[in-house]
Protein backbone atom coordinates (compact mmCIF):
# COMPACT_ATOMS: atom_id res chain seq x y z
CA UNK A 1 0.00 0.00 0.00
CA UNK A 2 3.09 2.36 1.00
CA UNK A 3 4.49 1.44 -2.47
CA UNK A 4 1.49 2.30 -4.29
CA UNK A 5 1.14 5.63 -2.72
CA UNK A 6 4.50 6.25 -3.21
CA UNK A 7 3.87 6.33 -7.19
CA UNK A 8 5.87 2.91 -7.52
CA UNK A 9 5.56 1.41 -10.19
CA UNK A 10 8.35 -0.93 -11.13
CA UNK A 11 11.51 -1.56 -9.26
CA UNK A 12 14.71 -0.01 -9.56
CA UNK A 13 17.71 -2.73 -10.79
CA UNK A 14 19.21 -2.29 -7.56
CA UNK A 15 15.56 -2.49 -5.73
CA UNK A 16 14.81 -6.24 -8.28
CA UNK A 17 18.23 -7.11 -7.18
CA UNK A 18 18.87 -6.49 -3.74
CA UNK A 19 15.03 -7.03 -2.20
CA UNK A 20 15.00 -11.08 -2.73
CA UNK A 21 18.70 -11.42 -1.54
CA UNK A 22 17.89 -9.24 1.61
CA UNK A 23 14.53 -11.32 2.34
CA UNK A 24 16.31 -14.80 2.10
CA UNK A 25 18.36 -13.47 5.05
CA UNK A 26 21.51 -12.95 3.24
CA UNK A 27 24.61 -10.21 4.59
CA UNK A 28 24.84 -7.72 1.10
CA UNK A 29 27.52 -5.79 0.02
CA UNK A 30 25.64 -3.51 -2.55
CA UNK A 31 27.08 -1.26 -5.03
CA UNK A 32 24.74 1.06 -7.28
CA UNK A 33 24.80 4.61 -7.63
CA UNK A 34 23.08 7.13 -5.91
CA UNK A 35 19.87 8.46 -7.11
CA UNK A 36 18.80 4.73 -8.31
CA UNK A 37 16.03 3.75 -4.72
CA UNK A 38 18.97 1.84 -2.83
CA UNK A 39 17.09 3.55 0.48
CA UNK A 40 13.66 1.41 -0.78
CA UNK A 41 16.10 -1.54 -1.64
CA UNK A 42 17.29 -2.02 1.80
CA UNK A 43 14.10 -0.43 3.33
CA UNK A 44 11.34 -2.81 2.31
CA UNK A 45 12.84 -5.90 3.17
CA UNK A 46 13.39 -4.55 6.52
CA UNK A 47 9.73 -3.60 6.77
CA UNK A 48 8.92 -7.17 6.25
CA UNK A 49 11.07 -8.64 7.88
CA UNK A 50 10.39 -6.76 10.97
CA UNK A 51 8.65 -8.08 14.18
CA UNK A 52 5.87 -6.02 15.55
CA UNK A 53 6.59 -4.12 18.83
CA UNK A 54 10.23 -5.39 19.16
CA UNK A 55 11.98 -1.59 19.74
CA UNK A 56 15.51 -1.14 18.32
CA UNK A 57 15.40 -4.23 16.31
CA UNK A 58 17.11 -2.38 13.39
CA UNK A 59 19.59 0.25 13.22
CA UNK A 60 20.49 2.22 9.90
CA UNK A 61 23.87 4.06 10.21
CA UNK A 62 24.16 7.05 7.83
CA UNK A 63 27.22 9.70 7.52
CA UNK A 64 25.74 12.87 7.57
CA UNK A 65 22.56 14.20 9.36
CA UNK A 66 20.95 15.06 6.11
CA UNK A 67 20.97 12.01 4.78
CA UNK A 68 19.76 10.54 8.05
CA UNK A 69 16.84 12.39 8.45
CA UNK A 70 16.07 11.68 4.63
CA UNK A 71 16.57 7.87 4.77
CA UNK A 72 13.94 8.00 7.42
CA UNK A 73 11.33 9.90 6.14
CA UNK A 74 11.96 7.91 2.99
CA UNK A 75 10.80 4.83 5.30
CA UNK A 76 8.31 6.33 7.08
CA UNK A 77 6.56 6.95 4.11
CA UNK A 78 6.97 3.87 2.34
CA UNK A 79 6.29 2.39 5.96
CA UNK A 80 2.98 4.21 6.52
CA UNK A 81 0.21 1.55 6.37
CA UNK A 82 2.22 -1.06 8.91
CA UNK A 83 2.73 -0.61 12.57
CA UNK A 84 6.68 -0.19 12.04
CA UNK A 85 7.89 3.04 12.97
CA UNK A 86 10.93 4.71 12.27
CA UNK A 87 12.74 7.32 13.91
CA UNK A 88 16.33 9.61 13.24
CA UNK A 89 18.91 10.51 15.66
CA UNK A 90 21.40 12.59 14.81
CA UNK A 91 23.88 15.57 16.77
CA UNK A 92 22.91 18.98 16.36
CA UNK A 93 19.07 18.07 17.83
CA UNK A 94 18.34 18.20 21.72
CA UNK A 95 18.76 15.13 23.14
CA UNK A 96 15.33 15.56 24.78
CA UNK A 97 13.14 15.95 21.86
CA UNK A 98 14.91 12.44 20.60
CA UNK A 99 14.53 11.01 24.05
CA UNK A 100 10.87 12.09 23.42
CA UNK A 101 10.69 10.32 20.16
CA UNK A 102 12.50 6.62 21.43
CA UNK A 103 9.54 6.76 24.00
CA UNK A 104 7.74 5.16 21.47
CA UNK A 105 9.93 2.37 20.88
CA UNK A 106 10.34 2.68 17.51
CA UNK A 107 11.81 -0.45 15.65
CA UNK A 108 13.79 0.96 13.44
CA UNK A 109 16.55 3.53 14.39
CA UNK A 110 18.04 5.48 11.24
CA UNK A 111 21.59 7.48 12.97
CA UNK A 112 24.79 9.09 12.55
CA UNK A 113 27.30 6.85 14.39
CA UNK A 114 28.06 10.05 16.83
CA UNK A 115 25.16 10.33 18.24
CA UNK A 116 24.04 6.45 18.31
CA UNK A 117 26.89 6.25 20.64
CA UNK A 118 26.14 8.54 22.59
CA UNK A 119 22.52 7.55 23.32
CA UNK A 120 24.25 3.99 24.00
CA UNK A 121 26.81 5.48 26.30
CA UNK A 122 23.52 7.79 28.03
CA UNK A 123 21.20 4.27 27.72
CA UNK A 124 18.37 5.34 26.06
CA UNK A 125 18.87 2.67 23.30
CA UNK A 126 20.54 -0.58 23.54
CA UNK A 127 21.54 -2.64 20.57
CA UNK A 128 19.83 -6.62 22.25
CA UNK A 129 16.90 -7.00 20.14
CA UNK A 130 18.72 -5.80 16.46
CA UNK A 131 18.25 -8.18 13.81
CA UNK A 132 19.29 -5.77 11.18
CA UNK A 133 21.97 -3.09 10.75
CA UNK A 134 22.48 -1.23 7.25
CA UNK A 135 25.23 0.99 6.78
CA UNK A 136 24.21 3.55 3.76
CA UNK A 137 27.29 5.16 1.87
CA UNK A 138 29.62 2.73 3.21
CA UNK A 139 32.70 4.13 1.44
CA UNK A 140 32.29 7.65 3.19
CA UNK A 141 31.62 6.29 6.56
CA UNK A 142 34.50 4.66 6.89
CA UNK A 143 36.46 7.34 5.45
CA UNK A 144 35.81 10.02 7.06
CA UNK A 145 36.95 8.85 10.11
CA UNK A 146 33.70 7.36 11.71
CA UNK A 147 35.57 3.53 11.63
CA UNK A 148 35.97 3.26 15.26
CA UNK A 149 32.71 4.38 16.14
CA UNK A 150 31.43 1.88 13.88
CA UNK A 151 33.85 -0.78 14.78
CA UNK A 152 32.24 -0.41 18.26
CA UNK A 153 28.83 -0.05 17.48
CA UNK A 154 29.04 -3.27 15.68
CA UNK A 155 31.13 -5.60 18.37
CA UNK A 156 28.04 -3.98 20.28
CA UNK A 157 25.16 -5.45 18.34
CA UNK A 158 24.47 -9.30 17.90
CA UNK A 159 27.22 -11.03 15.63
CA UNK A 160 26.45 -12.27 12.53
CA UNK A 161 26.88 -15.77 13.23
CA UNK A 162 25.64 -17.04 17.22
CA UNK A 163 28.04 -19.11 19.02
CA UNK A 164 26.06 -22.15 18.04
CA UNK A 165 27.02 -21.38 14.17
CA UNK A 166 23.30 -20.20 12.96
CA UNK A 167 23.03 -17.29 11.80
CA UNK A 168 22.50 -14.24 13.89
CA UNK A 169 22.14 -10.50 12.85
CA UNK A 170 21.59 -9.84 9.24
CA UNK A 171 23.79 -6.76 7.68
CA UNK A 172 23.58 -4.82 4.88
CA UNK A 173 26.39 -2.35 3.44
CA UNK A 174 25.46 -0.13 0.44
CA UNK A 175 28.04 2.54 -1.56
CA UNK A 176 27.77 4.39 -4.48
CA UNK A 177 31.27 3.22 -5.02
CA UNK A 178 33.44 0.33 -3.12
CA UNK A 179 36.92 -0.13 -3.10
CA UNK A 180 39.06 -3.20 -2.70
CA UNK A 181 40.14 -1.85 1.30
CA UNK A 182 36.85 -0.86 1.83
CA UNK A 183 35.24 -4.58 0.45
CA UNK A 184 38.09 -6.33 2.86
CA UNK A 185 36.74 -4.20 6.35
CA UNK A 186 32.60 -4.66 5.34
CA UNK A 187 33.56 -8.26 4.69
CA UNK A 188 35.11 -8.46 8.34
CA UNK A 189 31.83 -7.37 10.13
CA UNK A 190 29.55 -9.91 7.72
CA UNK A 191 28.79 -13.55 7.28
CA UNK A 192 29.21 -14.88 3.97
CA UNK A 193 27.82 -11.77 2.40
CA UNK A 194 26.95 -11.85 -1.66
CA UNK A 195 27.97 -8.94 -3.39
CA UNK A 196 25.90 -6.97 -5.68
CA UNK A 197 27.00 -4.92 -8.51
CA UNK A 198 24.49 -2.88 -10.28
CA UNK A 199 26.10 -0.64 -12.60
CA UNK A 200 23.49 1.36 -15.16
CA UNK A 201 26.50 2.20 -17.14
CA UNK A 202 28.75 5.55 -16.52
CA UNK A 203 28.27 7.33 -12.78
CA UNK A 204 27.11 10.42 -14.42
CA UNK A 205 23.26 9.93 -16.02
CA UNK A 206 23.36 10.38 -19.72
CA UNK A 207 20.80 13.05 -19.23
CA UNK A 208 23.90 15.53 -17.63
CA UNK A 209 25.35 17.91 -19.82
CA UNK A 210 29.17 18.20 -18.75
CA UNK A 211 31.34 21.22 -19.36
CA UNK A 212 35.00 22.12 -18.07
CA UNK A 213 35.48 25.61 -17.63
CA UNK A 214 39.37 26.53 -17.34
CA UNK A 215 39.97 29.64 -15.53
CA UNK A 216 42.90 31.04 -13.38
CA UNK A 217 41.93 30.59 -9.40
CA UNK A 218 41.59 34.24 -8.32
CA UNK A 219 39.15 34.82 -11.38
CA UNK A 220 37.03 31.74 -10.06
CA UNK A 221 34.46 33.76 -8.08
CA UNK A 222 33.83 36.22 -10.83
CA UNK A 223 33.38 33.55 -13.46
CA UNK A 224 31.01 31.19 -10.90
CA UNK A 225 29.07 34.65 -10.39
CA UNK A 226 28.88 35.47 -14.48
CA UNK A 227 27.48 31.68 -15.14
CA UNK A 228 24.97 31.87 -12.32
CA UNK A 229 23.63 35.49 -13.37
CA UNK A 230 24.11 34.26 -17.45
CA UNK A 231 22.69 30.62 -17.63
CA UNK A 232 19.12 30.93 -16.37
CA UNK A 233 20.11 28.63 -13.66
CA UNK A 234 17.10 27.90 -11.75
CA UNK A 235 18.52 25.64 -8.60
CA UNK A 236 22.23 25.27 -8.51
CA UNK A 237 23.98 23.11 -6.11
CA UNK A 238 28.00 24.48 -5.92
CA UNK A 239 30.51 21.70 -4.29
CA UNK A 240 33.50 23.65 -2.31
CA UNK A 241 36.53 21.43 -0.83
CA UNK A 242 36.91 23.64 2.58
CA UNK A 243 33.84 25.09 5.00
CA UNK A 244 35.38 28.25 4.63
CA UNK A 245 35.27 28.30 0.87
CA UNK A 246 31.33 27.83 1.03
CA UNK A 247 31.08 30.75 3.30
CA UNK A 248 32.99 33.18 1.78
CA UNK A 249 31.44 32.10 -1.78
CA UNK A 250 27.97 32.66 -0.14
CA UNK A 251 28.45 36.16 1.40
CA UNK A 252 30.53 37.34 -2.09
CA UNK A 253 27.32 35.99 -3.93
CA UNK A 254 24.80 37.64 -1.67
CA UNK A 255 26.62 41.08 -2.03
CA UNK A 256 25.92 40.66 -5.60
CA UNK A 257 22.54 39.47 -5.23
CA UNK A 258 22.57 36.18 -5.86
CA UNK A 259 20.62 34.11 -3.12
CA UNK A 260 23.13 31.96 -1.81
CA UNK A 261 23.02 29.75 0.97
CA UNK A 262 26.33 27.84 2.44
CA UNK A 263 25.66 24.40 4.32
CA UNK A 264 28.01 22.22 6.16
CA UNK A 265 29.37 20.68 9.71
CA UNK A 266 29.58 23.71 11.74
CA UNK A 267 26.32 25.02 10.98
CA UNK A 268 23.52 24.49 13.58
CA UNK A 269 21.42 21.70 12.79
CA UNK A 270 18.29 23.68 12.82
CA UNK A 271 20.15 25.90 9.96
CA UNK A 272 20.76 23.10 8.24
CA UNK A 273 17.11 21.77 8.65
CA UNK A 274 15.74 25.75 7.02
CA UNK A 275 18.25 25.12 4.00
CA UNK A 276 17.76 21.45 3.03
CA UNK A 277 13.41 22.39 3.57
CA UNK A 278 14.02 25.41 1.33
CA UNK A 279 15.96 23.82 -1.13
CA UNK A 280 13.47 20.91 -1.80
CA UNK A 281 10.78 23.43 -1.46
CA UNK A 282 12.55 25.16 -4.70
CA UNK A 283 12.71 28.63 -2.47
CA UNK A 284 16.79 28.88 -3.01
CA UNK A 285 18.17 29.40 -5.60
CA UNK A 286 22.00 28.60 -4.64
CA UNK A 287 23.70 25.88 -2.03
CA UNK A 288 27.17 25.90 -1.32
CA UNK A 289 28.10 22.51 0.19
CA UNK A 290 30.74 20.76 1.71
CA UNK A 291 31.96 17.78 0.19
CA UNK A 292 30.39 16.12 3.26
CA UNK A 293 26.85 17.61 2.76
CA UNK A 294 27.26 15.94 -1.14
CA UNK A 295 26.19 12.46 -0.26
CA UNK A 296 22.87 10.93 -0.96
CA UNK A 297 21.26 13.85 -1.06
CA UNK A 298 17.99 13.69 -2.97
CA UNK A 299 16.39 17.01 -4.58
CA UNK A 300 14.39 17.65 -7.30
CA UNK A 301 14.35 20.27 -10.34
CA UNK A 302 18.21 20.88 -9.24
CA UNK A 303 19.36 22.29 -13.11
CA UNK A 304 23.09 23.03 -12.40
CA UNK A 305 25.85 20.94 -10.52
CA UNK A 306 29.24 23.10 -9.82
CA UNK A 307 32.39 21.81 -8.32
Amino acid sequence: KGIDAAGFKQPTAIQATLIPVALQGHDILGQAKTGTGKTAAFGLPLFHLAHRNLPYQTLILAPTRELAIQIAAELSELGKFTPIKVTAIYGGQRISSQADKLRHDPEILVGTPGRVMDLVERRMIHFKNIKFVVLDEVDRMLDIGFREDIRRILSMCPPPVTPEGNKGRQTIFVSATISGEIEKLARSYMHQPQKLVVSSGSLTVSLVKQFHLPVQPWDKRRLLRHVLSHEGVALTLVFCRLKRSCDELARYLTEKGIDAHAIHADLSQGKRNQIMEKLRAGNLAVRLASELASRGIDVEGITHVIN
